[in-house]
């Protein structure tokens, strides 16, 4: 179970990199990023979204793994 995790993890982290990698370091292109002076705010919504569709994916495969 904890080399699954681990390899769950790592394919996540690969994945952001790829992401990182396309859109050149700006995030997802659903991310707001604002800058006026010495007030920076950056909202990820997209990333959220993608983060939370992943982990319910992953913890509801996970529950019906568990329950066998």
């Amino acid at each position: 179970m904890l080399v699954g995790i681990g390899l769950a993890l790592a394919a996540f982290g690969a994945l952001l990199l790829l992401v990182e990698r396309l859109t050149g370091g700006k995030g997802l292109p659903g991310d707001v990023a604002w800058q006026r002076g010495n007030v920076r705010v950056y909202l990820p919504i997209a990333s959220s979204i993608l983060l939370s569709l992943v982990l319910t994916i992953a913890l509801n495969l996970l529950a019906r793994w568990w329950r066998r």
